[in-house]
């Protein structure tokens, strides 16, 4: 049984998260609010936009936990704070980028840093909550994946691009699965302070997947010729 290899003091360590956890989320949701304004802008959307489509963004990840785990109203009903937060972030990158500021940081990938961020911080976020609720360790690695790529997925779908937890080769879900990981086995099997163990965490799937965008590291892409572009040799003349 996976369900072995969650501890009694994992949970308890969860529960003494407290408002920690909350900063992490919040944290989480400005990221992901700043990477889709920040693609919305390239978009070419209206002001309006731009936020609402934020704000969906950021809040997607959580509202798929919440489902998955039958925990409903889902977090941002009870607590319209996540909502707000998001649609700051993004009001505040729309008048960075109208007074110039972004274009000092040209060089970066900005829509990239920042959704690494929100990956890390809610991969990590749905994988606690999962615990907290009672779920398996399996279990509550599959929830906290799904919650970091949720929405990067609807951002992307939205804008009209393929996932790149899809297309990229470039460690996505890999990081997201290794990071989530991680925190089970710090929480069920070391000593670490509940925050030092999630947030230890969090930087090993920032990290690994700035790390492999920037040297191409990632899983073999699967690719089958287009056909409709090639003669039809079933043809007879």
């Amino acid at each position: 049984m996976v369900s072995v290899l969650i501890s009694d003091g994992a949970v308890n360590a969860l529960e003494a998260l407290g408002a920690a956890q909350a900063v992490i989320e919040y944290l989480g949701t400005a990221a992901f609010a700043i990477s889709a304004a920040l693609l919305a802008g390239r978009r070419r959307m209206t002001v309006v936009g731009v936020v609402v489509f934020s704000v969906i963004v950021a809040t997607g990840g959580g509202t798929i936990r919440d489902i998955l785990l039958g925990d409903l109203p889902v977090y941002w009903v009870a607590d319209p704070r996540p909502l707000l937060v998001a649609a700051v972030a993004a009001g505040v990158t729309i008048a960075l980028v109208e007074i110039g500021s972004v274009s000092l940081l040209r060089r970066y990938n900005l829509v990239r840093l920042f959704d690494a961020a929100g990956l890390a911080l809610f991969t990590i976020v749905g994988t606690n909550i999962a615990l907290e609720t009672g779920a398996d360790a399996l279990a509550a690695i599959v929830v906290g994946i799904i919650t970091g790529v949720g929405g990067g997925m609807i951002r992307d779908t939205i804008a009209g691009r393929i996932p790149e937890v899809l297309a990229s080769g470039h460690m996505y879900a890999t990081a997201a699965l290794t990071g989530s990981v991680l925190n089970v086995l710090l929480l069920s099997y070391t000593d670490l302070a509940p925050t030092l163990a999630s947030s230890t965490s969090v930087a090993a799937i920032f990290g690994l997947r700035l790390l492999a965008a920037r040297y191409g590291w990632g899983v073999p892409q699967f690719s089958i010729a287009d056909e409709s572009a090639a003669p039809d040799t079933d043809e007879r003349a």
